[in-house]
């Protein structure tokens, strides 16, 4: 970041710090993303004609006309033959490495065999696999050859599944026969075969075998284990494909809670882009770097982990329970052993893990940690002070902020700046990024409001699938405030150029007409020992509406007068009278996405008594039926 400051304000003089190259960023996008083109050095077959045609224009601001590359091209360019591109872990260790000679000859070998199989530019390409190499592989293999990956982890139920690649139709499937959770070994075969049978256009179902197992494959339609599909393709034999730099790369999904999820249409090169960017130089990463994010392959992390190739970093994989029961700490061995200097996690694992008593600053060495990443949820002033008591002293700690939407961040981390308690560091570069209220109006910092993003960027979604209008897409992101990109956070920007996040803003709670984002409520109520997790909703009640905390416990542990009383006490002192609850009540598991994410908005329908459409979405739907036709809140 100082090296590309430096480099910028030899040419424009008002840049010399990061508020200042910031501002330029987001004031000249024509000669700012360019700088970041050629900083990172991208590889591209032909030039651009024009950076864009109107930034004013969301959506449908053109990006680099002319352009060609190709994605799998660059994320392979730099890392050198013998260093490791991937290190894989499961929850019982190691399992190996591939170097970067041994990826791109396996990129190249299934690339060739996919054009064998009949699949060409434009196609679909699933995966419905864990985060190991071959997910990795096989989506470089489609995008050197210009077709579309998407991908499900293979905890998605099938009506998961059908609900995302039914509406995309792909050729091809990659399919796990099995993975590990939590010491569990857990077939995929049943679950394959019924996708399968259900979307008529898969032409061909290549199988992973689970490691150290041969699956058998018969009730699986036109399936192939990987070894076989390879077989017939020489060595070598595949070639990167020059495409147009908004060609189709990743068909993404939204979560799908309030119905069938939205399928976005992301760009190879605005997500190319952006991620250099965000890597290079909001991350600081270099091709000496191993860089690691507890992510599945249905959440948008991998992608943003994966790109890291781009840098000549390796990617460090897990696919495994973060904390299982075997091994809590197995994340923090895998960080000890591998020399990972970037950790990437989630706001929740960090909240787990403290509460799980692991202290790796005294039983691990990270020596080699230079810093982490947290996203998913908001991170709680607390866990700031867990990581830098208990984890390491002197690593950066970045929350990152922004989305599957967007396939990156509207605010993340800044190596050149200092780390605020609570904070995240700055907003993007190149992200006009604004905090409006309710009216459209722009708000001073330390105002709470909308984020919201004024001016196009390279990797807004180059649409939706099956939106031949573009109207779902406008009506997704662009409907509340016309041309304006409305997130759906409500945040607070900082005097020191920084963000806080407050929870969702369809979300946010309003006792007495004040808005109260969730992220407040769940910064004091899990400080307590007893709470392992816990959810707040708001329900209409007398005309107004009343704040509902619901809480699961340790195991054993029954919610009592002393406890409510205690957490009531604390948000009153620490937060405000508006945010204490009218009701508490104990739950035994809260829902949450397969992502993992709990789901507010599923809950607050079921207290009203409202359908929740789409439980599919939901890694544990079930957990739903605690909060139906509570005794507890009819009253």
């Amino acid at each position: 970041m100082a090296r590309f400051i430096r480099r910028v304000g030899e040419r424009f003089t008002e840049v010399s710090d990061y508020p200042s190259l910031y501002q330029w960023s987001i004031d000249h996008p024509g000669e700012f993303w360019p700088a970041v083109w050629e900083y990172c050095g991208i590889v591209a077959r032909r030039p651009w004609d024009e950076v864009v045609d109107d930034v004013t224009l969301m959506p449908g601001a053109r990006w680099f006309a002319g352009a060609q590359l190709n994605f799998a091209e660059n994320l392979l360019a730099k890392g050198s033959d013998d260093r490791a591109a991937m290190v894989f872990w499961t929850e019982q260790g190691r399992v190996g490495e591939t170097s970067y000679a041994q990826l791109r000859a396996q990129v190249s070998r299934l690339s060739r065999a996919m054009v064998e199989a009949g699949v060409k530019e434009g196609d679909r390409v699933a995966a419905y696999l864990p985060n190991r190499p071959e997910t990795v592989i096989a989506m470089l293999a489609a995008a050197s050859i210009g077709a579309l990956f998407s991908s499900c982890s293979p905890d998605f139920g099938v009506n998961g599944v059908l609900d995302r690649f039914g509406q995309i139709q792909p050729k091809l499937l990659f399919a796990a026969a099995g993975y590990q959770w939590d010491g569990k070994s857990i077939d995929c075969l049943e679950k394959t075969a019924q996708i399968v049978q259900a979307i008529p256009e898969i032409e061909r179902t290549v199988i992973l075998p689970a490691v150290g197992a041969s699956p058998q494959l018969g009730q699986v339609r036109d399936a192939q284990h990987w070894e076989d599909f390879l077989q017939s393709v020489p060595q070598g034999s595949g070639e990167f494909q020059p495409l147009r730099f908004d060609h189709p790369l990743y068909i993404m999904y939204s979560s799908g809670t309030t119905g069938k999820p939205k399928c976005m249409v992301h760009g190879a090169g605005g997500t190319l882009l952006q991620h250099l960017k965000e890597h290079v130089l909001h991350g600081d990463l270099s091709s000496q770097d191993r860089i690691f994010y507890y992510t599945t392959c249905g959440w948008m992390m991998w992608n943003w982990l994966v790109s890291g190739l781009a840098t000549g970093a390796t990617l460090l994989l897990y696919d495994g329970a973060p904390l299982p029961k075997s091994n809590p700490a197995v994340l923090f061995d895998l960080a000890q052993q591998e020399g990972m200097t970037v950790f990437g996690t989630s706001a929740k694992y960090l909240a787990l893990a403290e509460k799980a008593g692991l202290r790796p600053a005294r039983s691990h060495d990270l020596s080699a940690l230079n810093s982490m990443l947290s996203t998913g949820s908001v991170l709680s002033p607390e866990s700031f002070d867990y990581v830098y008591r208990d984890v390491k002293s002197d690593l950066r700690l970045s929350s990152i902020t922004g989305g599957t939407d967007l396939i990156s961040c509207f605010a993340l981390g800044n190596p050149v700046a200092p780390v605020f308690r609570g904070e995240l560091q700055c907003l993007g570069l190149g992200m006009r990024v604004e905090v409006w209220d309710e009216e459209g109006r722009p708000l001073p910092p330390e105002s709470p409001g909308e984020l919201v993003c004024t001016q196009a960027f390279p990797s807004m979604p180059v649409g939706f699938w099956n939106d031949p209008d573009g109207s779902r897409y406008r009506n997704a992101y662009f409907q509340h405030f016309p041309g304006v990109w409305r997130h759906g956070d409500w945040v607070e920007r900082t005097r020191r150029h920084g963000l806080i996040v407050y929870g969702r803003s369809d979300a946010t709670l309003n006792p007495g007409g004040v808005r109260i984002g969730t992220a407040e409520v769940y910064r004091q109520v899990e400080q307590f020992e007893e709470v392992l997790e816990s959810i707040v909703v708001g329900q209409p009640w007398e005309d107004d509406v009343r704040v509902v905390l619901f809480l699961r416990l340790r195991p054993g542990l029954e919610l009592d007068d002393d406890l409510s009383q205690r957490i009531c006490r604390r948000l009153r002192s620490q937060a405000s009278p508006h945010h204490v609850p009218r009701k508490i009540v104990q739950v035994p598991d809260i829902p949450r996405t397969i992502s993992g994410k709990i789901s507010e908005l599923a809950v607050r329908k079921a207290v009203q008594g409202l359908e929740v459409k789409n439980t599919d979405a939901l890694a544990n739907p079930e957990a739903l039926d605690h909060f139906r036709d509570r005794p507890e809140l009819q009253a």
